[in-house]
């Protein structure tokens, strides 16, 4: 039988304790949490319609200058559309990109305790 006090083992368990209080601490409140997806969508909703604003101020320009009423408003509103959505969706995919980040890495923190547990588990049974 083993000796209940056993410094291998009760640092194996400070480790395991510790770890399982770090994956389940929370990151932060829900309220933050939520507002920093209303920032997400309001930039994103700003971008858009910077997109067609520029859009449009550049065709309302061409236009008076050439002369020409509606035909550079309408194109440079189209361009401003494209751009504005090009750029969501480039902020889209970043904001996925560090949300899979963060997943993964309480992912791998969750195996390191499963591995560790199983780890005591076998020692303990030795």
């Amino acid at each position: 039988m083993t000796d209940p006090h056993d410094p291998k083992r009760l640092e194996a368990l400070d480790a395991r304790l510790e770890a399982l209080k770090q994956a389940q601490a929370p990151k932060s409140s829900r309220g933050e949490e939520h507002f920093s997806q209303a920032n997400m969508a309001w930039r994103m909703v700003i971008e858009l319609v910077a997109g067609l604003l520029i859009g449009f101020g550049m065709g309302w320009g061409l236009d008076k200058l050439f002369g020409t009423t509606p035909i550079f408003i309408v194109l440079m509103v189209g361009f401003g559309l494209a751009a504005g959505v090009k750029t969501m969706m480039r902020t889209a995919a970043t904001i996925q990109a560090e949300q899979e980040a963060e997943a993964s890495k309480l992912n791998a923190q969750a195996t390191a305790v499963d591995d560790n547990a199983a780890k005591a588990a076998d020692d303990e049974r030795d």
